[in-house]
């Protein structure tokens, strides 16, 4: 990798912890040079604005957790396997995080709302690309009667996903794990109520 390529790679990675725990709104370049030990015109060498920092430090936590996510679940050759590899992830995260804050979807919903359009039109782009996967899991699941026929696909996506994010939340705000634990064992029901 080349020096330029480093330093951009260093900046996306620190400035994304620090958006996805301090917010958007209150992280201010001066503190991403203190946690790069750049300077402000090395930041700006790399990006145009702060608000594109912002886009490209959401972007590179979505691009960790979505390939993170994905491996886990192609490596699983079953719905009910494909189901429990996404619910391990949630579960994992509180203990091993992939990076600091929480979700970075539902941080980046919850802050930009309507303040901030470009991210939240960002987000909304986030979570219709776990909605389809979630939803493609359960159609395949159908498609190779792992999953019951008469199944709304599109309908228990979004409650997984729905749980999911409400859970990291709850036990973010919590300090502990057990609102995503519970919501991961009412999942797993979930999952074994559609199955075959």
């Amino acid at each position: 990798m080349r020096n330029a390529e480093v330093t951009k790679d260093l900046i996306l990675r620190e400035s994304g912890n620090l958006f996805n725990t301090q917010g958007y709104k209150a992280t201010s370049i001066s503190d991403i040079t203190k946690a790069t030990g750049l300077t402000k015109g090395a930041i700006y060498r790399h990006f145009e604005s702060k608000s594109d920092l912002e886009q490209q430090a959401l972007r590179s936590l979505a691009k960790l957790m979505f390939n993170e996510l994905g491996s886990s679940i192609s490596k699983a050759g079953t719905f009910q396997l494909k189901m429990e590899a996404t619910f391990s992830f949630f579960e994992e995260y509180m203990h091993t995080p992939l990076y600091e804050g929480g979700c970075p979807i539902l941080n980046a919903a919850t802050e930009a709302d309507d303040t901030n359009s470009v991210l939240r039109q960002q987000a909304f782009n986030m979570l219709v690309q776990f909605k389809a996967s979630a939803k493609k899991i359960i159609e395949n699941g159908i498609k190779n009667n792992q999953v019951k026929p008469n199944t709304d696909a599109a309908f228990y996506a979004t409650i997984i996903i729905a749980t999911l994010e409400g859970g990291i939340m709850m036990s973010k705000l919590e300090g502990n794990p057990e609102s995503i634990l519970l919501a991961i064992q009412h999942l797993r029901s979930l999952t074994d109520q559609i199955s075959i």
